[in-house]
């Protein structure tokens, strides 16, 4: 018999309303307009916040990382995955553990390199209905059911953030980032773009449309991040960065 999630709630009638939802559909299912007009809990609650406990524990773990994000979609052969996978076995030989999103890409380009340096290579996965599959050069890993917890996980403890080419994930990550360092919610760390072909042109149009024509932006906003593809730029901006405690 499936675990149901009980949910009991008095509605503006006056009538009690008792709904049962098996755990699978509670916590995979969107939620309804009644569920919110009934203030109903279920099993997504419990879900979640152990989703932030598990993940937070589990990169704590790792006191010195740098965070690598950029397309599932590159394979071995793309010159965005060669550099990534050179990238990522120069920071594991500068003794920081390599976090990615798991999957496969730049993600597994970055794990592939620090996992050849004998270095911590880590895969926090995500849930999808197409499964996403693991690398297979990884050394640890979680799997997470929601975006944002995950998000937070391997935004949580890095020492940097290294941002390759991507499409609407990798943006969203790299603005979600941005805007947590611009508003002070994380420490104001320089984000790193690499792939100066594809991240200049975002740049221009950053600098033109949201600073000079419709100042949605101040200048020192520009300097939250750094384009370039100089991996000693990059290892300096990353030893630079303090050790989070």
């Amino acid at each position: 018999m499936p675990i149901t999630n009980k949910k009991t709630a008095v509605i503006p009638e006056g009538t009690l309303v008792c709904i049962n939802i098996p755990e699978d559909k509670a916590r995979k299912d969107p939620h309804t307009a009644a569920e919110i007009a009934l203030g109903v809990k279920n099993a997504r609650a419990s879900r979640i916040a152990s989703e932030f406990d598990n993940g937070l524990k589990f990169i704590k773990k790792y006191p010195k990382s740098v965070t690598v994000y950029g397309s599932a979609r590159f394979k071995p052969s793309n010159p965005h995955y060669k550099d990534a996978r050179a990238l990522g076995y120069r920071l594991a030989k500068l003794g920081y553990a390599v976090v990615t999103g798991g999957g496969p890409g730049i993600m597994e380009a970055a794990n592939r390199g620090a996992k050849e340096a004998g270095g911590d290579s880590i895969g926090l996965n995500i849930e999808l209905p197409s499964e996403q599959i693991l690398n297979p050069h990884t050394t640890d890993s979680l799997s997470f059911y929601y975006f944002f917890s995950r998000k937070t996980t391997m935004s949580f403890s890095s020492e940097s953030y290294i941002f390759y080419p991507g499409g609407f994930g990798t943006l969203d990550e790299l603005f979600e980032i941005i805007t947590l360092i611009q508003t002070k919610k994380i420490r104001p760390i320089r984000c790193i773009l690499i792939g100066v072909d594809f991240w200049k042109p975002l740049e221009t149009y950053i600098k033109k449309q949201l600073l000079e024509i419709h100042a949605t932006i101040s200048k020192k906003d520009l300097d939250l991040f750094i384009i370039t593809d100089d991996h000693d730029v990059v290892e300096k901006i990353v030893l630079s960065a303090p050790v989070r405690s």
